[in-house]
């Protein structure tokens, strides 16, 4: 039994060391990763966008977008009531 709880303890010691080992690993990634969002974010707000850097040209997404919001469905009914009141 004393030498299951040695081994046990040995074991849980060398867990303990690598939780460690991999916190720190994971404090620097987040450091990191931090550093690498805000560069981006940065970069972002200084550069003009895509739309209007080139103004005739737009993006495919949005393009695609669009088209199916022309036809999604009947345009809308206006109220013809609210037009004579003006």
């Amino acid at each position: 039994m004393d030498s299951l709880n040695t081994k046990l303890y040995l074991q849980n010691c060398y867990m303990l060391k690598e939780n460690e080992r991999l916190r720190k690993a994971a404090v620097l990634l987040n450091q990191e990763n931090q550093a690498l969002l805000s560069e981006l974010k940065h970069r972002l707000a200084r550069s003009p966008s895509p739309a209007a850097a080139a103004p005739g040209v737009a993006n495919d997404s949005k393009n695609a977008a669009a088209a199916a919001g022309r036809h999604a469905g009947p345009p809308p009914v206006q109220d013809k009531s609210a037009s004579k009141s003006k």
